[in-house]
């Protein structure tokens, strides 16, 4: 990874970011949790947010423009101290975003081979380190690099890799990582075009992998001597916790059904031999299913009482609460178009990436965004 001084200089809007940081604050005392789940205090130092009132339901119908102008954006990350971070699939950057929402290049991911649906994927900061999932030349892979600094002036260190040999394609990558509860770390790993894969134990891909933070193999997964966590899947790309620790990942079916699952350790979630709700005993049933051209789901957020799951070919943001897991409702159906993730942000905001510049998409100016989602309290 190559570390760059000079500012990415595409147009930004300012958003909420002051507000956000002031949230988050400048605390060198970080939380374990993954980005999905952050806590970061309160700094007493940082200006203080602007009063907007208090929100008694989720805003969909004014999202605010945290950023604009980004490359073919994948995922969104943030730093113990609440610094948001982004990664751009094709160009293989990743960006530091300041209080007014300007990106700064951070760094390069040199090793990243962009192809297809490859590149720079997902991205998770744990402890010291920014993890990142990208396509190399010959695999996918995982690296490591320490991260240093503070807002405006973070640096990385040298990669270091964490888990590598993962069979690449121009699709089906999965790409999506995140640390869960437990302080492991997750991995969504597609089946790379190779549908056999997901059924096979002895191959990587097609599954759901967990493994500590420096790569090993954690002795209670559910298969011995193996990262594999679950199989069965063909191309997942969003995983995510509730507070109760309950795992859901989301999945590109084929022709039939996109899925949200309730991941167990060691289930086989039956692609290609199923898709969607089969009710064979053989396999795990996701607990909801969409058709394809609603949905394509890619990077989900668990907060409180819900799901909330960003879809690319559906362009829209379903939510699925957690007391009812058979129950969806839709935000933003075509407003924004394809919609690549979504985190929660330290100060308990939804923040949604666009994704209309990766090249199936119809990009508008200002495309790609960041938009910021006020949830109640």
């Amino acid at each position: 990874m190559r570390a760059v001084e000079t500012s990415y200089r595409r147009p930004i809007a300012v958003g909420a970011l002051a507000a956000l940081l002031a949230a988050a604050g400048c605390s060198s005392e970080g939380t374990d949790d993954p980005p999905v789940e952050s806590t970061a205090p309160t700094s007493s130092g940082a200006p203080a947010p602007s009063d907007a009132g208090e929100a008694t339901e989720a805003d969909f119908a004014d999202p605010e423009v945290v950023a604009e102008g980004l490359d073919a954006p994948w995922s969104l990350a943030f730093t113990d101290e609440g610094v948001p971070l982004l990664s751009e699939r094709d160009s293989a950057r990743i960006l530091e975003l300041d209080e007014t929402g300007e990106p700064r290049e951070l760094a390069v991911v040199e090793d990243a081979a962009p192809r297809g649906e490859g590149g720079l994927l997902g991205i998770a900061v744990h402890e010291s380190y920014l993890y990142a999932y990208y396509t190399a030349e010959d695999d996918n892979r995982i690296s490591r690099f320490e991260l240093s600094g503070q807002s405006g002036a973070l640096e990385v260190g040298e990669a270091e890799t964490v888990l590598d040999g993962l069979p690449a394609a121009g699709h089906h990558n999965g790409g999506r990582i995140a640390f869960g509860p437990d302080g492991m770390l997750y991995a969504a790993v597609g089946d790379a075009g190779t549908t056999a894969r997901a059924q096979d134990l002895d191959s990587l891909s097609g599954k759901i992998l967990r493994m500590g933070p420096d790569g090993s193999v954690p002795g209670d997964n559910p298969f011995e001597d193996t990262l594999v966590y679950s199989y069965g899947h063909r191309n997942p790309q969003g995983i995510g916790w509730g507070p109760d620790g309950t795992m859901y990942a989301s999945e590109f079916g084929q022709d039939t059904w996109d899925e949200l699952n309730l991941i167990e350790p060691g289930e086989n979630y039956g692609w290609p031999d199923a898709e969607g709700i089969t009710g064979d005993d053989a396999f795990t049933d996701p607990v909801q299913q969409w058709e394809p051209a609603e949905a394509s789901p890619s990077g989900i957020t668990v907060t409180g009482d819900a799901v909330y799951i960003a879809n690319l070919r559906g362009e829209r943001i379903i939510e699925v609460p957690l007391d009812d897991t058979s129950a969806s409702s839709e935000h933003l159906v075509g407003e924004h178009g394809r919609l690549r993730d979504v985190v929660t942000a330290p100060d308990g905001s939804l923040w949604i990436l666009t994704n209309n510049t990766d090249g199936r998409g119809e990009p508008g100016p200002g495309d790609d965004r960041i938009l910021r989602i006020t949830l109640p309290d």
